[in-house]
């Protein structure tokens, strides 16, 4: 048996479509992942990165030839739903409850564990995010951006998802949160999640992902490992 026939995708992307009114912004995106894997989407702003996440998700109108995720077909499932199959979804804007504390908002995203996996819990998330151990109390919106970035994520982690969505994580973070974001995700991923990212920062992608996915203008142009994008980006510079 070939290794990707023990581990097969969980999540399957084919053909996806997606919209804003009659407006189509991405074009037969493909693409897969599989538990435990870092998937990358790469590209300038407005190429269709953070729209394909959001189709995925099911929050804005998609058509697809398959969308299939743990085995079930979630192509005309509620977003609600699709999250309680345990894909779980990092918007770029976080939206987090700011009058809640650290501690409340992660409650908020408490889900039964699925499978034989660990439940993620508050400590467990404390470990992966030290800063967040500090300020346990602290209202969410008194925290900086990137202390918000990572309630956001530890939030979700809450939900204890097979795989997370996360939009432009890095996005207007200090070095030093880029750095303590990128071993948090190295951590999911040692758990056995699975990771699809949209990112700007190739930079931090490469330190997360082995396969990236190059969009331009809504397509894919790229799907390969990361290690040759950045050779290819090398040899034409």
């Amino acid at each position: 048996m070939t290794r990707d026939a023990e581990n097969p995708p969980i999540l399957e992307v084919s053909g996806l479509d997606a919209f804003y009114g009659p407006a189509q912004a991405v074009f037969g995106v493909s693409f897969t992942v599989r538990p435990g894997e870092a998937v990358a989407l790469v590209g300038r702003n407005g190429a269709g990165k953070s729209t394909t996440l959001k189709a995925i998700i099911g929050l804005i109108e998609r058509q697809a030839a398959g969308l299939i995720f743990s085995g079930h077909d979630i192509r005309a499932m509620p977003t609600h739903a699709v999250a309680r199959l345990g894909l779980g979804y990092v918007p770029e804007e976080r939206r987090i409850f700011t009058d809640l504390t650290v501690a409340e908002n992660l409650e908020v995203g408490r889900l039964p564990v699925r499978g034989g996996r660990d439940a993620w819990t508050p400590a467990r998330l404390y470990e992966i995010f030290p800063n967040l151990a500090m300020m346990a109390g602290r209202s969410a919106g008194r925290m900086s951006g990137g202390e918000q970035q990572m309630l956001a994520i530890a939030r979700t982690l809450m939900g204890n998802p097979d795989a997370v969505l996360l939009d432009e994580p890095s996005e207007g973070l200090s070095p030093l949160i880029v750095e303590q974001m990128a071993v948090a995700i190295q951590r999911m991923q040692q758990d056995g999640l699975a990771i699809v990212l949209s990112e700007q920062n190739v930079a931090f992608a490469a330190e997360i992902a082995t396969r990236a996915v190059l969009l331009e203008s809504g397509v894919v142009t790229f799907d390969g490992p990361m290690a040759d994008l950045l050779q290819r980006d090398h040899d034409a510079g």
